[in-house]
């Protein structure tokens, strides 16, 4: 199978990160944006990353990719069976899928894509207001729910742990750190998982990426 998409991109990690914790492999080709790889642009209409390409079948957004994953590999299972169990899982990827990541863009596309990449001058303001002014009710929140030792779900990994924990590498590509006397669960929570093997080599690549980037 093939994975489109650069890991930058917290929906693509999260792929990357739900597949190695499956033992799935995946090839990964990075693609940019308005890439034209007619491949990518078959699984992916409108050139949205990630895209999966298997066999004949293509599938766009990371969660349909990996409600896919799921289904084709069901061990070890990182969506619980249990209604409520399940039903958690859900929220904790639509939270950090839209209302993380909604803030988290704001801030990387302004403070890293558009200068580094695009070559253009991002809203710095537009990203210190997210800062500043979204980002500490949506921590609150976490510090509130994430378990002082453990899982956010069913008390095992899951993919809870790997929506969440995704947007919050690039919070750290931006050297915007979580205060671990304010927020010490959620501190605690992101070390945990980013140590991970899946995650791990993940966030080595992209701080090399960008050290390469900064000084080109």
């Amino acid at each position: 199978m093939i994975l489109y998409g650069s890991s930058m991109s917290p929906f693509v990690r999260k792929v990357l990160a739900f597949a190695s914790e499956k033992g799935i492999e995946l090839e990964s080709r990075p693609v940019g944006v308005g890439d034209t790889n007619p491949e990518f642009r078959a699984a992916s209409p409108f050139g949205k990353m990630p895209a999966l390409v298997d066999g004949d079948f293509g599938l766009a957004d990371s969660s349909a990719i990996i409600h896919y994953l799921e289904a084709l590999h069901p061990d070890p299972a990182m969506i619980p069976a249990d209604p409520r169990a399940r039903g958690r899982v859900i929220w904790f990827e639509e939270f950090a899928d839209t209302i993380l990541m909604g803030c988290g863009a704001k801030m990387f596309f302004n403070r890293v894509v558009a200068p580094l990449f695009l070559k253009r001058d991002g809203d710095l303001q537009l990203a210190d207001k997210a800062e500043q002014h979204e980002l500490p009710p949506i921590l609150d929140y976490l510090e509130r729910v994430v378990p002082a030792a453990g899982f956010l779900v069913a008390d095992r990994l899951t993919l809870a742990d790997i929506a969440v924990a995704s947007p919050l590498v690039n919070f750290g590509h931006m050297q915007v750190a979580i205060d671990p006397e304010r927020y010490p669960r959620v501190a605690a929570f992101a070390e945990r998982i980013h140590s991970r093997p899946s995650f791990a080599p993940l966030i080595a690549r992209e701080r090399a990426f960008l050290e390469r980037a900064k000084a080109a």
